[in-house]
C-alpha cells in the first residue's frame, strides 16, 4: 500500500463522516452509474444494506471479549487477588491454584457470548443473502439479487407479503391511485394495516414505471430512531420541491400486504448503529517487592495483602455466578406459571430484564394507564348526540348485556360477514311467544357470532354489534324520504364513514396473521352459517323502501324492544329458515335483486389503526352510511337509499396531541362544495364552533352546543369515551390560498410538523357542530379485585390517563380505585397563582386531619383529581414538592388529560423524590416515556400495538396477572434471593474466620491449616448448589395465602424485614459458630502432635455441617430437590476429599493432606467433634428461632402457621378475615344504561359535595360519598 492510497483513504473516510453527520442528505439515482466502481459512485458515502450485527471475528474474540469482562468490577476484583498472589513476599497459597476459580467463570462466560455471538452470524448472513429485486439499467427490468447487494440510490421492487429489504421512498404502486398497505407488527408489533401513499409527479409511470425517468435529487434527513416523523422532499429539474412525509415512506422490516407490487427509491440502507463509547479499565495496584523485609512497617504492608488473599473468600466468586443462576430459575417459574396464561390470546408472561426480578417484591407505587390497560380497549358504540338531540340506543344496551351473560366478552374476531341491520328485525315465528323468540334469538346470534373467527384488527361482535335506535332511523328516514342531499344528520353520519383512517378492503384480500392458527372445521362450519343468516337478512335501503310502503302491524314487544307498535317495519313477505341448532329464523322478505349489491358490503374488511375509529365506522354502518373504499384522494360512502356517493379527499389533517382532532377536507359530489369534517375531544372542538348549523331549525333547536356539551358531560359521567364532530363549508378561494401555505410546509425540512400544524389550525376555524358520541371501554376481568389487592398489599395506584376528569373518575369508582367513604379531591386551575394556594389549602387541611388528636387511630382515605393542565403548574420547580407532600398522604390520584411527557415526568419525580420503587404499566406507545422511567416497567399485550411490550422489563396479557406476578412472585423472588445473599455472607463470613482465628496461632503468618484446594473447592462445589436451590425454590408462604392476605407483601416494602439488623444478626451468628467450629476441635487437640491437616481437616468437616444445616433451619418448604442437593452436598464432600487425600502425595509440601481423612474417619474422635460442634454451634440460631417465633412472631410467621392447616380451615379463616376488612369479592362492573339526559333532568356529577370553591380560574371540588357512580353488577 503506498503512502498515496493511504491517505486517499484516510480523506475518503473524513469526507464519508462529514457527509454521513450532515443534517440533510442529497441523493441522487445510482443508475447512471452502473457497472462504476465504488469510487465512483455518488452515494458511496453512505452505508450499503449489508448488516453485521456481530461484535467479534475469530482474531478479536479473546480480547474483546476479555475487555468486556474486565470491566465488571468483581472480575477485576479477584484478577486482582489473582496477580498479588504471585508475589512471593504476599502470597499465601500456590499461585496456580488461585487462578483455577476465575479462569473458570472467565472460560464460561466466554463460551456463552460466543456462542450467542455465533448465532447472531448466523441470521446476519441469512438476512444479507434474503433475495429482492433490484433494477438494472443494462437489462431494462428488474433482476434478482441479495439484500446486501442493495445502495442508497437504488430502485427496489416488493411485491405482496414480501418484506421490505431497506427504507424506500415510495414512487409506484400497482393501486392506480397509488396506495400501498404495509403491516408494521416487526417494528412496533401493530398488527393492523397502514396505507403509504407514492410520492405523485416524479417518475414516468405511464404506461409501466421507468425508473431510468427518474433525474431528480432526494432530499431528506438523516437516518434516526424515530418511526413516526420523516422529512423529505424530492428536487425536480425544474427545481420545483414535491414534499414527502412519513405516509411515503416503506421501511425496512415492514412487510408488503394487499398490494400487487409496489417500488421505490433507497434513501437508507443497512442497519445504524450507535458506538457506544466504553469506560477504561481501573488500573492495577501491583506492590513493588525487592525482596527486603527488615522494615516492620514494610512487613505490616506486606502482610496486609497476605491476609487480603487468605481471606478473599469473604466475597465469594461463585456469588457472582450464583446470584445469575437464580434469577433465571425465578424467571423459569415465572414464565411458566399456569395461572398467568392468557387462555384467549395465547400468551404468557415475558421476562425481558434478568436482573430485576426481586424489584418486583419492593413496589410501592403503580403508575397505569387506563384505555386498554384497565379496560379491553373494545370501543362500544353506545349512545349519541345529533343536533342537540340524545340518542339512548337502549336495545343496543341490552344486546351487549347478552353478550355478557354469554361469557363472550373476549375478543373474538370474525370475519365482517354479519350485516349490522339483522340486529334491528324483530325474528319472531307463529309457535313462539314474541317476547321470547326475540330474546333467544338475540342470544343465538351471540353464540354463533361468538365462534367465529377473523384477523381483522378490532372487529369482534362487541365492536361490530350496532343495533340503531328507533327514533334515530325513523329521522334518517324521514331525510331520505324527503329527498334533502344535505342535512346535519346526514353530515353527522357522513362524518362518522368519512373522518377516519379506517383501511378498506375485501374480504378475499384479507391477509393471514403470522401468528395466526388452523381453523378447525366445525369453526369453518359456524363461519359459513353465519355468512347465510346474513345473507337472508335485510338491508337499511329496503327497510326505508317499506316505511313508505302500505304497513302491516308488527307483533307487539317489549317497550324496551327495537320494534315498536308503530308500524316502523313492513312484514309483507315472510322467510322462514333453520339454523344448526334448530332455531327458527324469519327474515323480513326474501332476497331481491337489488339486495344483491347491499349483501357485497358484508365482504368487507376495515382496519382501524384504533378501536375509536372502527366502533365509529361500524356504527355509521348500522344506519346505512356504509364506508365501500378509501384512496388516498377518493372516499366511497353508500347511502341508506343505496345511492353511492365518491367524495374526492382533497387533504387529511391527521390527529396530533396538541390539537387533540383530525380532519378531513373533501368535494361533496353532488352540491360540489369543499366540507371540512372534524372530530375531536370535546373541548378542542367546542371551542373553534362559529354560527351553528341551524338555519331551518326552530329557535329552541339552536342552543345545539350548550346540549351537546351537556350530554357529552352526561356521558362522561357514565364513563363513556365521548368525541365531538363538526363540519366546515370552505370557500374555494379559501382553498386554494390555504393550499399552497399547505404545500409549502410539506415541503419543508426545518419546522415541518410546526408549519404543517399551523396550517392545520388556521383551517380548523368557524366549525359548525353536528353532535357527540359516546363510546364505552369496558374494564377487564378482575380489574377491581387486582386494585382492591395492590392496595391492601401497600402499593398506591395512580392512573395517569388523557381522558376527562368525569370519565376517569366514574372508571375509577368502577375499578374501585376510589372508594365510597374516599374524600375525593378535584383539582383544577389556569394559572400557577391560584394552582399555589391550592396546593396549600389542600395540603394544610389533610395535615389538620392527621394532626386532630381525635383522628390518632383513624386513617383519612384521600384521593385527588387532577387535569393536565393543572399538573404541569404543579410540576413546576416551586411546586413539586408541595405536589408530592400532597400525592404521598393520598391513597390514590387520578391524573386526566395527561400527555406522555407528563407520563414520565411524574413517574420520575415520585421515584426521586420519595426513593420508593416504583412500576409503571400500559399497552400503548403513548406508554413508552412512563414505562421506561419506572424502576419496573410492565408492557400488556393489548389493541394497541407491542410499543409498550417491546420497552418492558415484564409483558403480561392481561392487567389482572399483575397481582400475583407482584404478591406471589415478587415476594418470593425478593424473599429469597435476600435470604440467599445474607445466608451467602454468613456462610464466607463464617468459614473465613476459621482462617482468621487460626492466624493467632501461627503468628499471623498466612498459614492456612486447610488445603487450598479443599478451600476453594469448599465454595465452588460442595456448599454452592444448596443455596442456589434455596434461591430458586423455598417457598415461605403459599400462594393461596399470599393472595388471599395481601399485607403479606409489605414485608418487602421500605425497610421490611429484611434490612441491615438482620443482616447483622447473620453476621454475629457467623462469628459465633466460627469460634465454636475452631476452638472446639482445638480444645481437643490441645497439647497433641497432630499435624495441620490433621487439625484442620475436622475443622472444615464441621463447618460443612454447620454451614448446611443451617441452610436447613431457614429453608421453609422442603422438596425432593432439597433433600438431593443437602445430600449430595455431604457426599460430594467425601468423596472429593477421600480422592483427594489418596491421590495427593506431594501437593503441598512439606505438609501434605496424603491419607488425612481416611485416619481420621477411623478416630472415633472425628465424630465426636463433628457431632459436638454442630450442636453447639447451632444452638443459638434454634433458641433465636424458637423465642422470635414464640414471643414476637411476625405476620409472615403467623402466615406460615396458618399454611400448616387444613385447607378448608384456612380458606375460612381468609374469607372471615377480608369480610372484616371489607375486602370481599368484586364482581366484574359494568357501566348501568342510564336514562336519557334532559336539561330538565340536570347530571349531578358530584351529588354530594362537602365544600365547593369556584372561581374564574379555578376550581376545588371535594366528595365524600356517592359521587356519581357505576353500579356494581
Amino acid at each position: 500500500m503506498t503512502w498515496r492510497s493511504l491517505v486517499t483513504r484516510v480523506r475518503d473516510a473524513l469526507r464519508g463522516q462529514r457527509a454521513r453527520d450532515k443534517d440533510l442528505r442529497n441523493l441522487v439515482s445510482t443508475l447512471p452509474y452502473e457497472g462504476l466502481g465504488r469510487s465512483k459512485q455518488p452515494n458511496r458515502y453512505f452505508q450499503s444494506n449489508a448488516i453485521k450485527t456481530t461484535k467479534y471475528t475469530l482474531l478479536t474474540f479473546i480480547p474483546m471479549n476479555l475487555y468486556e469482562q474486565f470491566h465488571r468490577l468483581a472480575n477485576i476484583y479477584f484478577v486482582g487477588l489473582v496477580i498479588l498472589n504471585f508475589f512471593p513476599v504476599v502470597n499465601a497459597f500456590q499461585p496456580e491454584v488461585a487462578l483455577i476459580p476465575i479462569c473458570v467463570i472467565l472460560a464460561l462466560t466466554a463460551l456463552k457470548d460466543a456462542w450467542e455471538d455465533f448465532r447472531r452470524y448466523q441470521s446476519d448472513r441469512k438476512l444479507n443473502n434474503t433475495p429482492c429485486l433490484i433494477y438494472s439499467r443494462r437489462e431494462k427490468l428488474f433482476v434478482e439479487r441479495r439484500w446486501k447487494d442493495v445502495k442508497v440510490g437504488d430502485f427496489v421492487r416488493v411485491v405482496c407479503n414480501e418484506i421490505i429489504p431497506a427504507d424506500l421512498l415510495l414512487l409506484h404502486t400497482s393501486d392506480p391511485n397509488g396506495v400501498c398497505h404495509l403491516e408494521t407488527s416487526n417494528l412496533d408489533g401493530e398488527t393492523n394495516l397502514k396505507q403509504r401513499t407514492a410520492v405523485h409527479g416524479v417518475c414516468v409511470t405511464d404506461p409501466a414505471f421507468d425508473p431510468e425517468s427518474f433525474n431528480s435529487i432526494v432530499v431528506c434527513e438523516k437516518p434516526n430512531n424515530n418511526l413516526n416523523h420523516f422529512k423529505c422532499y424530492v428536487e425536480k429539474p425544474d427545481k420545483e420541491k414535491v414534499g414527502a412525509g412519513i405516509e411515503s415512506l416503506l421501511l425496512r422490516g415492514c412487510t408488503v400486504r394487499n398490494t400487487d407490487h409496489a417500488a421505490g427509491f433507497v434513501v437508507y440502507a443497512g442497519h445504524y448503529l450507535w458506538q457506544l463509547s466504553l469506560p477504561g479499565a481501573a488500573p492495577y495496584l501491583v506492590p513493588d517487592s525487592n525482596g527486603n523485609l527488615d522494615s516492620p512497617g514494610l512487613s505490616s504492608f506486606y502482610m496486609f495483602f497476605t491476609m487480603i488473599i487468605l481471606l478473599q473468600i469473604l466475597i465469594p466468586i461463585s456469588l457472582y455466578v450464583s446470584i445469575e443462576l437464580v434469577k433465571m430459575g425465578q424467571i423459569f417459574f415465572i414464565t411458566n406459571d399456569i395461572d398467568l396464561y392468557d387462555e384467549k390470546t395465547d400468551s404468557q408472561v415475558q421476562c425481558k430484564a434478568l436482573n430485576i426480578t426481586e424489584d418486583l417484591g419492593q413496589v410501592e407505587y403503580i403508575f397505569s394507564d387506563k384505555t386498554g390497560t384497565l379496560t379491553e380497549n373494545k370501543m362500544l358504540f353506545r349512545r349519541c348526540s345529533v343536533m342537540g338531540t340524545e340518542y339512548p340506543h337502549k336495545e343496543n344496551a341490552i344486546c351487549l348485556a347478552d353478550f355478557d351473560e354469554l361469557d363472550s366478552e373476549e375478543e373474538i374476531i370474525f370475519n365482517q360477514h354479519q350485516s349490522p341491520q339483522q340486529m334491528s328485525r324483530a325474528l319472531h315465528c307463529e309457535d313462539r311467544n314474541p317476547g321470547d323468540t326475540q330474546r333467544q334469538d338475540r342470544r343465538h346470534w351471540s353464540r354463533v357470532a361468538a365462534t367465529a373467527q377473523s384477523h381483522v384488527a378490532f372487529s369482534s361482535p362487541l365492536e361490530t354489534s350496532v343495533i340503531p335506535d328507533r327514533k334515530l332511523l325513523q329521522q334518517i328516514s324521514r331525510i331520505e324520504s324527503s329527498s334533502r342531499k344535505t342535512d346535519p344528520y346526514l353530515d353527522f353520519f357522513l362524518a362518522l364513514a368519512i373522518c377516519n383512517t379506517v383501511v378498506v378492503s375485501m374480504a378475499t384480500a384479507r391477509r393471514q396473521r403470522a401468528s395466526a392458527s388452523l381453523h378447525s372445521s366445525q369453526s369453518s362450519s359456524v363461519l359459513d352459517t353465519l355468512t347465510n343468516l346474513v345473507k337472508k337478512s335485510v338491508s337499511l335501503r329496503c327497510i326505508f323502501t317499506s316505511c313508505q310502503s302500505k304497513p302491516k302491524k308488527s307483533s307487539s314487544l317489549s317497550e324496551d324492544s327495537v320494534i315498536e307498535e308503530d308500524n316502523f317495519y313492513s312484514s309483507d313477505k315472510m322467510e322462514s329458515t333453520e339454523d344448526i341448532s334448530g332455531y327458527r329464523k324469519c327474515s323480513v322478505h326474501a332476497l331481491s335483486p337489488s339486495d344483491v349489491s347491499a349483501v357485497t358490503s358484508a365482504d368487507l374488511s376495515y382496519e382501524a389503526e384504533s378501536p375509536d375509529e372502527a366502533a365509529l365506522v361500524y356504527a355509521a354502518k348500522a344506519y346505512g352510511f356504509i364506508l365501500l373504499a378509501r384512496t388516498p384522494n377518493s372516499v366511497t360512502v353508500r347511502l341508506p337509499s343505496g345511492e353511492e356517493l365518491v367524495f374526492e379527499v382533497l387533504d387529511t389533517l391527521t390527529f396530533d396531541s396538541n390539537r387533540k382532532r383530525m380532519s378531513v377536507l373533501v368535494k361533496h359530489p353532488i352540491t360540489k362544495e369543499y366540507v371540512l369534517y372534524t372530530k375531536g375531544a370535546d373541548y378542542a372542538i367546542m371551542e373553534l364552533l362559529g354560527t351553528l348549523y341551524a338555519e331551518h331549525l326552530s329557535g329552541k333547536q339552536k342552543k345545539v352546543a350548550t346540549d351537546t356539551q351537556y350530554h357529552v358531560d352526561c356521558y362522561a359521567k357514565d364513563g363513556l369515551r365521548t368525541l365531538c364532530f363538526a363540519k366546515k363549508i370552505v370557500r374555494e378561494e379559501t382553498y386554494e390560498s390555504w393550499l399552497v401555505e399547505r404545500q409549502r410546509a410539506l415541503a419543508a425540512i426545518d419546522n415541518r410538523e410546526e408549519l404543517i400544524m399551523e396550517t392545520a389550525v388556521r383551517l380548523e376555524t368557524n366549525l359548525s357542530l353536528l353532535g357527540a358520541t359516546g363510546i364505552e371501554d369496558r374494564l377487564q376481568e378482575s380489574v377491581p379485585d387486582t386494585i382492591v389487592a395492590l392496595r391492601e398489599a401497600g402499593i398506591q395506584v395512580w392512573v395517569l390517563t388523557g381522558d376527562k376528569t368525569e370519565t376517569a373518575v366514574n372508571i375509577g369508582y368502577a375499578c374501585r380505585l376510589v372508594e365510597e367513604e374516599d374524600l375525593l379531591i378535584n383539582m383544577s386551575c389556569k394559572n400557577k397563582l391560584t394552582c399555589t394556594a391550592l396546593l396549600d389549602c389542600t395540603l394544610a387541611e389533610v395535615k389538620r386531619y392527621n394532626e386532630d388528636p381525635q383522628n390518632v387511630d383513624t386513617t383519612q382515605n384521600i384521593s385527588v383529581v387532577i387535569d393536565g393542565d393543572t399538573l404541569a403548574i404543579a410540576l413546576s420547580p416551586d411546586l413539586r414538592d408541595s405536589f408530592i407532600e400532597l400525592a404521598r398522604r393520598c391513597r390514590s390520584v387520578l391524573c386526566c388529560r395527561v400527555t406522555p411527557l407528563q407520563k414520565s415526568t411524574v413517574v420520575k419525580l415520585v421515584r426521586d423524590k420519595l426513593k420508593v420503587m416504583t412500576l409503571a404499566v400500559g399497552d400503548g406507545a403513548n406508554d413508552v416515556n412512563m414505562i421506561q422511567a419506572a424502576d419496573v416497567g410492565i408492557g400488556i399485550s393489548g389493541q394497541e400495538g407491542m410499543q409498550a411490550v417491546m420497552a418492558s422489563d415484564f409483558a403480561i396479557s392481561r392487567f389482572k396477572h399483575l397481582r400475583k406476578l407482584l404478591l406471589v412472585h415478587g415476594h418470593w423472588c425478593y424473599t429469597r434471593l435476600a435470604n440467599m445473599i445474607i445466608y451467602f455472607f454468613y456462610k464466607n463470613v463464617a468459614y473465613v474466620n476459621l482462617l482468621f482465628w487460626y492466624q493467632f496461632f501461627c503468628g499471623f503468618s498466612g498459614t492456612a491449616m486447610i488445603d487450598y484446594w479443599l478451600m476453594i473447592f469448599f465454595n465452588l462445589f460442595f456448599t454452592s448448589v444448596p443455596p442456589i436451590m434455596f434461591g430458586i425454590m423455598d417457598r415461605d408462604v403459599s400462594a393461596e395465602l399470599l393472595l388471599g392476605v395481601p399485607e403479606l407483601y409489605r414485608t418487602g416494602q421500605g425497610k421490611g424485614e429484611y434490612n441491615f439488623l438482620t443482616f447483622w444478626i447473620s453476621i454475629l451468628d457467623a462469628f459465633y459458630q466460627s469460634l465454636v467450629c475452631f476452638f472446639v476441635p482445638y480444645l481437643v487437640y490441645q497439647g497433641s502432635d497432630v499435624d495441620i491437616f490433621t487439625f484442620g481437616t475436622p475443622l472444615n468437616t464441621a463447618s460443612l455441617f454447620i454451614i448446611l444445616f443451617h441452610l436447613s433451619i431457614e429453608i421453609k418448604a422442603w422438596t425432593v430437590v432439597h433433600w438431593a442437593v443437602m445430600l449430595g452436598s455431604v457426599l460430594l464432600y467425601f468423596v472429593v476429599t477421600l480422592a483427594f487425600s489418596a491421590i495427593c502425595v506431594t501437593c503441598n509440601p512439606p505438609s501434605n493432606p496424603y491419607w488425612i481423612l481416611q485416619s481420621q474417619m477411623a478416630d472415633p474422635v472425628f465424630y465426636l467433634i463433628c457431632v459436638l460442634t454442630t450442636v453447639v454451634a447451632l444452638l443459638p440460631r434454634c433458641t433465636f428461632h424458637v423465642l422470635k417465633n414464640s414471643i414476637a412472631p411476625s405476620p409472615l410467621i403467623h402466615a406460615r402457621h396458618l399454611d400448616q392447616k387444613e385447607a378448608s380451615i384456612r380458606d375460612q379463616w381468609i374469607k372471615e378475615w377480608r369480610s372484616m376488612r371489607g375486602g370481599g369479592q368484586v364482581r366484574r362492573s359494568r357501566l348501568s344504561t342510564p336514562p336519557s339526559p334532559t336539561p330538565e333532568t340536570p347530571v349531578d356529577i358530584f351529588s354530594d359535595t362537602i365544600g365547593e370553591m369556584t372561581g374564574d380560574d379555578f376550581t376545588l371540588n371535594v366528595i365524600s360519598e356517592n359521587c356519581g357512580r357505576p353500579v356494581h353488577t
